[in-house]
């Protein structure tokens, strides 16, 4: 939110405030008592240092004092939608009349402002920092003093407070260590992580771990080149991304070679470029584009796209989104439970939430097909790929073969693949007239196309199907 966007929402929100108040103001004194209960016996919990920083004005807080406050206030501060069910009686139904007397201003109530978290330091002094006895901050051992690792910088850091800035000066010092040009293994590390997105698999194969637990980088001069480069212009990952993606290692086909298998047998070497399978969010992405579904707005909160029948809500809940517009959003907008995972990404190795992942493993497993083959969701897609087919090709079957394939592909079909599809086409369609004659099967696809039966329309869709399950479309090659 801009600075223009907030003067407007503060303007609006102390008109709904300035209306509302005397409604709010007895609202808040009928839960008073209750609120302050429930404070207090929080406020009881805490141990005796708690319980003075939280006691203490702001100013008169020491910086480990600060710390604490800032950890417990607002636990103390609770506001549980549910007192007002405590209330009793004729305070009942008052509180119950004024819920609604305040519902009547919702139209002119902006709401809650977007909040984020931040850091700042409080004073120039920096408290002292010690070793803590099983880790617990109340049992301080030796007091140690900033640095950096001693394999890497043996020397003491040096501290410079920043002009006017209330600092301790100790994060720049960091920062400018970090990015230094005689450092090179920060974009050591950056250059190898950009090199992994491009190719599946870092120049060091474990991007986290460069030491003696981490594996050999596979072309160590390359590495170092790519870091000097990286450096000398100024940290552009962009330039970086442009200096890979116009090598001829990154323009090699991924064509298979046997004698060059026989010797390498994991393409560490990069004798063709490695073939990767999309990731459980890209593969869902690109579903949704070519079925001409995918919503491409950008910011907003999270969405909770429909589970599969017969899944469990996880603990939390998930109330699918009403609107099906937003249920189509990009997948890096689903909401995500750390304890459930949404059921296609975790088919497709998204990785555990409860931690970092620096390289995500991909795995080649039954659930993974089924997912694709059996979920309602992708046959819907299916549907709408062969609806977006009929409105360029119409009835004419080589056309359809044609645009379908441009759509899933982005290519044109060969001469057998063309053959393959028609013959698939004319086999599938007489399955489908026999189960559907047999009673067997209600094929429930409207053809908007003027002429075109229902089982020519779904054995269209089914070959979108397969389509959008083929190694082609689920790989990057």
């Amino acid at each position: 939110m801009d600075k223009a966007a907030y003067a407007d929402y503060k303007a609006k929100r102390a008109v709904w405030e300035e209306k509302t108040k005397a409604i709010r103001d007895e609202m808040e004194a009928m839960i008073a008592v209750e609120r302050q209960a429930e404070s207090d016996r929080l406020f009881l919990k805490r141990d005796d240092a708690t319980k003075d920083a939280l006691a203490k004005p702001l100013d008169e807080l020491t910086p480990f004092e600060r710390q604490m406050f800032e950890k417990h206030w607002w636990q103390l501060g609770y506001t549980e939608a549910n007192f007002w069910k405590r209330l009793k009686g004729d305070k009942k139904e008052r509180y119950l009349e004024l819920q609604a007397e305040l519902a009547k201003y919702d139209d002119i109530n902006p709401g809650e402002a977007p909040t984020g978290m931040g850091l700042k330091e409080l004073g120039t002094e920096a408290p002292p920092t010690h070793i803590l006895g099983l880790a617990n901050y109340a049992a301080p051992k030796d007091e140690v003093e900033p640095g950096f690792l001693s394999v890497l910088d043996p020397g003491p850091a040096e501290l410079h407070q920043p002009e006017g800035v209330v600092s301790t000066g100790r994060r720049s010092a960091l920062a400018n260590w970090l990015a230094d040009a005689n450092n090179p293994l920060t974009a050591r590390v950056m250059a190898n992580r950009i090199w992994h997105y491009h190719f599946g698999r870092g120049i060091v194969g474990t991007p986290s771990d460069f030491g003696r637990m981490g594996e050999r980088p596979s072309h160590p001069e390359l590495l170092d080149w790519l870091t000097s480069e990286f450096i000398a212009n100024g940290w552009s990952v962009k330039d970086m991304h442009r200096l890979i993606m116009t090598s001829r290692t990154y323009k090699q086909a991924s064509m298979f070679n046997e004698a060059a298998q026989a010797k390498d047998p994991f393409d560490k070497l990069l004798w063709r470029f490695p073939p990767q399978r999309l990731e459980g969010e890209v593969i869902r992405d690109s579903m949704l584009a070519v079925a001409g579904k995918l919503n491409p707005v950008v910011g907003g909160p999270s969405v909770f796209p429909p589970l599969p029948d017969g899944m469990p809500k996880p603990r939390g809940g998930w109330d699918a989104t009403d609107d099906p517009a937003e249920q189509t959003r990009r997948s890096v907008y689903i909401f995500v439970r750390r304890n459930n995972r949404y059921p296609m990404m975790q088919a497709f190795d998204m990785p555990d939430t409860h931690e970092s992942c620096a390289r995500r493993s991909t795995t080649i497993t039954a659930p993974q097909a089924l997912s694709l083959l059996n979920d309602e969701q992708t046959v819907e897609w299916a549907e709408a790929l062969a609806e977006r087919v009929l409105e360029r090709a119409g009835a004419d079957k080589g056309r359809q073969v044609d645009e379908a394939f441009l759509l899933a592909y982005s290519r044109k079909p060969d001469g057998f693949e063309k053959d393959s599809a028609l013959t698939f086409f004319d086999s599938q369609r007489k399955v489908i007239e026999q189960r559907m004659n047999a009673g067997e099967l209600v094929a429930d696809v409207d053809s908007p196309v003027e002429g075109l039966g229902q089982a020519e329309t779904a054995a269209l869709v089914d070959f979108c199907h397969a389509l959008l399950n083929s190694n082609e479309f689920v790989f990057q090659n």
